[in-house]
């Protein structure tokens, strides 16, 4: 019978502690809620198993696979988010490989001198990385670890120790709850100060900051952006965070949210038109 509970009675990071003390091998399943009209065992509102949010795969104790069900987690995906491939290439593989095995586009990727091998070892470690430290942040959801249930073997899995994944976990979930409490609405969007030529000069972004960079516009949220960059929420707020912090966007409010509690929100101007917004990035990235 497979382990079953709800992360708001047993957290993340106490099953991952189980899983690695006991070198466990199988699939953990994170679910929406949905709450029933019984009672658990806590006293709270028991909950029902919905949408799935989430699966995180372990052999031997060792984490090997994890995957958003808002995410695309493809090859593809994993190594145009690292940086590794670019959009335009990203699309045209997607459209000549649409039934390849991610093992076997790796090898024709590594063959055609697209990546290196390195490359796709370390680009899947870091989304497999990513997705654990998002999910460390949740807390309420059923879940269900099913033993010796582990992903088809066309995906690429690359194991990783669970000490340091929940010793770093542990950290960020402190560091999330800043990013949180700054960053609490997901539905509104960014602009560009007015002089954003001189704010970018001499400024080096990450292929990450420049991806949000690029969307940034009062038509887009903060939602949509991580959406077309394939972030989690956690991914996105760290971004934003630290471009607001160094005064290279402005947050927008867009008609019918509400007013972000703890920070002023840039009311957006009706004039602003997307060829204006166009030309400041083109200038941006032309400095």
């Amino acid at each position: 019978m497979p382990l079953q509970g709800n992360i708001r009675d047993f957290s993340t990071t106490q099953l991952l502690n189980l899983i690695n003390l006991a070198g466990k091998t199988g699939t953990l399943t994170i679910f929406e809620g949905v709450p029933t009209a019984e009672k658990d065992a806590m006293g709270g509102v028991k909950m029902a198993p919905g949408k799935e949010r989430a699966r995180v795969a372990f052999k031997i104790g060792k984490l090997i696979h994890a995957i958003l069900d808002d995410q695309d987690g493809n090859l593809v995906s994993v190594l145009n988010k690292a940086g590794k491939l670019t959009s335009e290439q990203a699309r045209i593989i997607r459209e000549r490989s649409s039934n390849t095995t991610d093992k076997a586009l790796a090898l024709l990727l590594i063959n055609a001198n697209y990546v290196t091998q390195k490359d796709v070892v370390n680009s899947v470690q870091q989304h497999t990385l990513d997705v654990v430290y998002d999910l460390l942040s949740w807390h309420e959801g059923p879940f269900r670890f099913d033993d010796n249930a582990l992903p088809s073997a066309d995906r690429i899995m690359v194991p990783i120790d669970l000490e340091n994944v929940i010793i770093e976990g542990a950290r960020r979930i402190k560091q999330n709850e800043v990013l949180i409490a700054e960053i609490p609405n997901l539905d509104v969007a960014l602009k560009f100060p007015e002089n954003a030529k001189e704010k970018y000069k001499g400024v080096h972004l990450s292929v990450e900051e420049w991806r949000v960079v690029s969307f940034v516009n009062p038509k887009n949220t903060i939602r949509q952006i991580a959406k077309a960059n394939n972030m989690s929420d956690m991914e996105i707020r760290r971004i934003v965070y630290g471009l607001l912090q160094a005064g290279l966007v402005l947050l927008v409010r867009l008609p019918g949210t509400q007013q972000l509690d703890g920070r002023r929100v840039v009311p957006m101007a009706p004039a602003v038109q997307e060829t204006v917004v166009r030309r400041i990035i083109d200038r941006i990235r032309s400095i």
